[in-house]
């Protein structure tokens, strides 16, 4: 391994460590550079978002996600510099203003050729108004008592909280 390499690697890995005890320091504390709550959903403002393996545009870009409104979890803060997790678990430093508030969700399932239930009302027994592939990317209007309701490109309606990504369990989204 050449020196530059060593010296990266020995970089990001303090990167790493710096985020971890930001990371404790803001569930102990609740303050954050934003003052929001960590962790905390949001979705991606652009369709072209850089990904860094730390939190400086001196950073390499890992990858580019190509997807605005996808759902990502902050998972710390530095500075103006967000840590996020995606549905699949990939990890790694947004700039601030490429995120937004705006609450998405990615319906999720088992099996991926298994499809979910969108219903007419927060009621398993109600009319089913479309089956949703695994993957699609919904904005949630609202969740509550386990149910919620989302639209989407040609659909609108109730499904079970379990069945997304991008709201944490027993969650109120109004």
């Amino acid at each position: 391994m050449g020196l530059g390499r060593f010296c990266s690697v020995v970089v990001f890995a303090a990167c790493l460590l710096g985020a971890s005890a930001i990371t404790s320091s803001a569930k102990d504390s609740a303050l954050t550079s934003s003052g929001l709550p960590v962790p905390r959903y949001v979705s991606l403002k652009s369709d072209h978002v850089n990904v860094r393996a730390g939190p400086t545009k001196d950073n390499d870009v890992a990858w580019v996600y190509t997807r605005s409104g996808l759902p990502v979890e902050i998972t710390a803060e530095f500075e103006n510099w967000r840590r996020v997790r995606d549905s699949e678990g990939a990890e790694g430093w947004v700039y601030h203003s490429l995120l937004s508030g705006r609450r998405t969700a990615v319906i999720t399932m088992k099996s991926k050729d298994d499809l979910a239930s969108l219903y007419e009302r927060a009621d398993a027994t109600s009319a089913v108004t479309a089956r949703l592939q695994a993957g699609v990317v919904a904005q949630i209007k609202h969740c509550g008592a386990g149910w919620c309701r989302v639209v989407g490109n040609g659909f609108d309606g109730w499904i079970e909280q379990q069945r997304l990504w991008g709201v944490y369990a027993d969650e109120k989204v109004d």
